[in-house]
Parts: C-alpha cells; structure tokens; sequence
C-alpha cells in the first residue's frame, strides 16, 4: 500500500473494520481492538493515526512494532495471525498496518500476563466490546457450523410478538415478558441466532436480539 491508498482508507474513519492509533501507548488495551477484529469480521490497525484522520506516522517504527508484538504475545490467547505492512510518510516517518483477518478460534485478552484466563471481546460499530456469554456461545456454535433447528413453542410465539412490535429485545425482557427463567431465555435466544433466525446486537450494557435482516 502506498501513501495516496492509506489516505484513501483514513478518510473512510474508524469503523467496525478500521481503527486508528497514533502510537503504541498502552499496548495491553490495543490488543483488545486486534483481538476483537479476529473474533469479528477482521479489520485493519493502523498506528501512526490520529483519531481526526491526521496521518502523522511514528518516528520509531521499529521501537512501536517491537511493543505491539510482544504485547500481542504476552496478553492475548490463543495467538492471532495478522500481517504488518509498514507504508512511509512524510518527514521519514512510517505507519503501521496491521491487518488482521477473521480467526477460526476465540482469542482471549489476558489482563495479566501470568493469568490463565481471559476476556474476548468483538468489533461493534467503531468500538471493541467484551463479549456477553450469549455472544461466546454463538461464537462457538458459528465455529462449530451445524445446521440448527429449534421447535416453535409458547416462548419462541411470544418472543416473536414481542419482536413483531418492538424490533429487538435482550435476554432479560425476554425472561421477563415470556415469564421463563433466565437461563433458558439465553439459551432460547442463542439457538435462535444459530438458526439464523435472529441476530444479535452485542453492546457494553446488555446484548440485544433482532429479526436477521434480509439480504439486499
């Protein structure tokens, strides 16, 4: 990629598959945008990026790339895989690309290096989001690529009226207006995004549920 492409990329803005750093400052938190690109959809990371699309590169590139690498081994389970492109700028500067393609595993965020276990988080809009425990089942079930089936019952006709004048819904009013248990709201409504009957809207409060929309 050339310096005239990259322009052409930043004008687009920050998105769910763009995300711009202007350096290498607090690493362990970049890592959660580039896990979030490998659990979604993919995406690019850029440092050397301003967040108003002022492309200012990196003095040091070797210095910034050296921080992410090892930040990416030591905080993220299992490893991604990503490639760096590395595009000059002016005042002999460079930016760096990370471009980061959707995995066929979960990656984890450690908080700690010496910690076993970790958050996952996944791309929504222009930001990363710590994925809800519906959100990790769906991962797994996509990973696992059966065809789904459910049976139409009493909760499944309810959630669909509800859906039919609300448009979406979360586990909890689900729960709630079909008087289930939680539990099986959750796993209701998962086995419906398996199905593709639904679809889920992750956010940082609390995961919403919506018709799949239908394909232009």
């Amino acid at each position: 990629m050339d310096f005239l492409t990259l322009k052409k990329l930043v004008r687009q803005g920050e998105g769910s598959r763009l995300e711009f750093k202007l350096k290498a400052k607090y690493p362990e938190k970049i890592v959660r945008e580039a896990v979030a690109f490998a659990n979604s959809e993919g995406g690019i990371l850029l440092i050397g990026v301003d967040d108003d699309k002022t492309i200012k590169g990196v003095k040091f590139p070797l210095e910034e790339e050296y921080v992410l690498e090892k930040a990416f081994a030591e905080y993220c389970i299992p490893h991604f895989k990503y490639q760096l492109v590395k595009i000059p700028t002016e005042g002999e500067r460079e930016v760096l690309m990370f471009h980061i393609p959707k995995s066929d595993r979960i990656h984890y965020v450690l908080d700690n290096p010496k910690h076993k276990r970790g958050k996952a988080y996944v791309r929504v809009d222009d930001k990363s989001v710590q994925a809800s425990y519906e959100m990790l089942e769906i991962l797994r079930g996509n990973l696992k690529k059966r065809n789904v089936k459910f049976n139409y019952g009493d909760k499944e006709r309810v959630l669909m009226q509800y859906l039919a004048i609300n448009h979406k819904i979360t586990v909890s009013q689900f729960s709630k207006t079909a008087n289930i248990p939680r539990n099986l709201a959750s796993q209701t409504l998962i086995l419906l995004v398996l199905a593709k009957v639904l679809q889920i809207k992750p956010s940082e409060v609390e995961d919403s549920f919506e018709f799949v929309e239908p394909e232009k």
